[in-house]
């Protein structure tokens, strides 16, 4: 009958640990130049980007500044007809003139603007046809404010009756998808002449007038428009933060690279340190 023995434990041999110099060795300069190399290539898309919206803002600035002036100059410009304005499409170049138009309105025509505001007024505008012995124009009457709740009018005011003389700004048509610029009756989102064109029996010229003053009078309650404000706007410093971030990230990458070169001169100097203490005859593990 066959009897156990106990067999001696076999000891497996422990893997070998590194050398002290090997576990504190600086990373290689190789696998820096890789980490420095793509650091760079993201900076330099990212900084691209940065420049890139920085320029756009100051090309809105110019463009703000242009318009401004545009507007500026326009507006101080004597009056003149309107049917020397009003023989072509109304563009941003000619918004903000003073014309004068004299003719009668049409009010089986008018048309109601909805949901417009002037600053922290809601409220509504009102548009119609002047009738003048050269033509038809589109009148936007003003804006009427509206207390908070209260609907908006399925009926415009009555216009003043006869003849009328309309002192006002040359505005181009607005735009917008057709739902807001194709009339649900006598009611429209935005004022656009092409689109009103077609509930209106007569031609009628391209853009509208925007009622400074009306002779005689009208009813209703409207206000004349505000110019738009006259400033730069937030464009310059938006432009200058673009170009500050893209410095930033330039200096980061110095400060990157400079971080990294510290840390291996360091990591260096413990492995020399290490190596140093190993060879000493009076280290302590070397004591037995």
């Amino acid at each position: 009958m066959a009897t156990l023995t106990n067999r001696p434990e076999r000891h497996r041999p422990e893997p070998p640990k590194p050398p002290a110099d090997e576990a504190t060795a600086p990373p290689t300069l190789r696998r820096l130049w890789l980490r420095w190399i793509l650091l760079i290539l993201f900076v330099a898309v990212l900084g691209t980007v940065m420049v890139n919206l920085g320029e756009w803002q100051i090309d809105r600035l110019h463009q703000r500044q242009a318009r401004n002036a545009t507007t500026v100059a326009n507006e101080r410009a004597p009056i003149r007809p309107y049917s020397q304005v009003f023989t072509k499409t109304i563009t941003d170049a000619d918004a903000w003139q003073r014309v004068e138009a004299v003719g009668t309105l049409d009010a089986e025509h008018q048309f109601i603007v909805r949901y417009r505001s002037i600053g922290d007024q809601n409220g509504y505008q009102v548009v119609v046809p002047l009738q003048t012995a050269t033509g038809a124009v589109l009148i936007d009457r003003g804006f009427v404010p509206l207390p908070g709740g209260q609907p908006i009018p399925t009926a415009a005011p009555p216009v003043p009756r006869g003849q009328v003389r309309v002192v006002g700004y040359v505005q181009r048509s607005e735009q917008g998808r057709r739902g807001a610029i194709v009339p649900n009756g006598n009611q429209v989102r935005l004022i656009n002449s092409g689109a009103l064109q077609q509930s209106i029996p007569y031609p009628i010229a391209d853009g509208y007038i925007s009622t400074i003053s009306m002779d005689p009078p009208q009813s209703g309650g409207f206000g004349p428009l505000d110019l738009p404000e006259i400033s730069n706007g937030p464009h310059f410093w938006y432009a200058v933060q673009w170009f500050m971030f893209t410095g930033i990230a330039l200096l980061g990458i110095f400060v990157f690279i400079r971080g990294d070169l510290r840390d291996r001169r360091r990591a260096r100097e413990a492995a020399a340190a290490a190596a140093a203490d190993a060879t000493d005859p009076l280290h302590p593990e070397q004591q037995h």
